[in-house]
């Protein structure tokens, strides 16, 4: 039988995909793209804003309608959050959440054997271990994501993610080294490592997330580590510091924001203010040689006044962070921040939002030039058509290199030699053959 996987969301969910593609190929399906026709489409859904529940309910019309006699089948987090919701939507004939990724095999048999509609989502309880996975590869063949954390318990205002992850559980050591082996035999230079909340890594083991950075850094063959989003208070200096002996780990570090006014991260109940914020990530460029910060910035939030956010954009300014993913604040339903008074209108949101998406450009721009003049290692990524290759730096500066000779899948010495015509982006030349 043949199967598509359709993803929405974070990483982890890419991992989880990957995941789930492995178990259904040693399982005897054919994985087809989306695209095609197929007996059975999965959709690994993401529920972090209600506009992710909506592309979910739209992917899944579309792909009943083109395969009307297919499977389809929903997991993931919007029904882990949501099952009452999930079971309403006529289209999906297996319902499978965020946690037991193998149960889905199972049922998906069920429901092709019997046509029956199958629901089964396993809650998640105190005490859960972590779904044991491991990834043997990854359609893009320079960089794998490894999933070493799992779940939340910092309950922001805004967010669902503690109902649809559960509580935090991690990847014990052994499993790392053992699955970062295997990608390493298989040819991947680069690993990320990611979590739902990576800095709480290794609270049920009583380990750090430090100690999952050490422990890939020993496996022969991996030879630049990264770290996905960082909750910032989590980061603490000792841990800091002995990431900074570490010559492996990428001086790249997202440190989530949301927010620079202080007033709105209170209401938020995010776990910082704003001068700790500038001092950890003051830190990690005192630690990291030529290192890049970025950030998610929301705008928006309840109760932010016009002043708030004004402070907010002040403060992303002065922190001359390297990149900066600006988005509007969208009511999540389940969450404080959905019944808080004074909601902002969206005619503001979208105002605010294209401001600072503006100012945020402006440091976008000013970081790069930092980067002119220097050399940096880049893993080239994209095959070009035009000779022109694209790769990443260790600080994750994306930079073009025009090349007759094949660099896809190699790390190679670069000069950057200006500022892209696209204000993104880097421009290089090799230097070493």
């Amino acid at each position: 039988m043949k199967i598509a996987f359709y993803t929405l969301g974070c990483k982890v969910n890419q991992y989880e995909t990957q995941i789930l593609r492995q178990l259904f190929s040693a399982n005897g399906f054919t994985i087809v793209d989306v695209e095609q026709p197929a007996d059975i489409f999965v959709i690994n859904s993401c529920t972090v804003t209600s506009s992710g529940d909506k592309k979910t309910r739209q992917i899944m019309h579309r792909f009943k309608r083109k395969n009307p006699d297919a499977v389809i089948a929903l997991t993931g987090c919007f029904p882990q959050a949501f099952p009452d919701a999930a079971k309403l939507l006529p289209e999906a004939d297996v319902i499978t959440g965020a946690y037991n990724r193998r149960g889905l095999l199972e049922a998906v048999f069920k429901a092709c054997q019997t046509g029956e509609r199958i629901i089964d989502i396993t809650p998640h309880q105190r005490g859960e271990s972590f779904e044991q996975m491991s990834a043997g590869g990854f359609l893009e063949r320079t960089r794998a994501y490894v999933k070493i954390e799992d779940g939340c318990e910092r309950y922001c205002a805004y967010c669902i993610i503690p109902k649809a992850r559960g509580p935090v559980r991690s990847k014990p050591l052994d499993s790392l080294v053992t699955e970062l082996e295997e990608l390493s035999r298989a040819g991947y230079r680069e690993v990320v490592l990611v979590g739902i909340n990576l800095p709480s890594y290794g609270k049920d083991l009583g380990l750090r997330l430090i100690d999952a950075v050490e422990a890939a850094a020993g496996v022969e063959g991996i030879e630049r580590i990264r770290l996905g989003s960082l909750e910032p208070e989590l980061l603490s200096d000792e841990d800091i510091e002995r990431m900074s002996r570490i010559s492996k780990l990428c001086p790249q570090f997202h440190l989530a924001l949301q927010s620079g006014s202080n007033a709105t991260l209170k209401r938020m109940n995010r776990h910082y203010d704003c001068a700790e914020y500038a001092r950890i990530a003051d830190s990690l460029r005192r630690h990291f040689d030529n290192a890049s910060v970025t950030t998610d910035l929301m705008v928006g939030f309840p109760g932010e006044t016009e002043e708030d956010f004004l402070e907010s954009a002040a403060f992303v300014k002065k922190m001359e962070l390297a990149k900066v993913h600006v988005f509007a604040y969208s009511v999540r339903e389940g969450t404080r921040a959905a019944v808080m008074p004074d909601q902002v209108s969206q005619k503001v949101k979208e105002e605010r939002s294209r401001r600072m998406i503006q100012t945020c450009k402006q440091t976008r721009l000013a970081f790069l030039q930092t980067q002119v003049g220097k050399t940096c290692r880049v893993l080239f990524e994209q095959s070009p058509e035009d000779g022109t290759y694209q790769g990443y730096s260790e600080n994750y500066t994306p930079v073009h290199v025009k090349s007759a000779e094949p660099l896809h899948g190699q790390i190679l010495s670069v000069r950057i030699t200006a500022v892209a015509e696209d204000g993104d982006s880097c421009d290089g030349e090799l230097i070493e053959k």
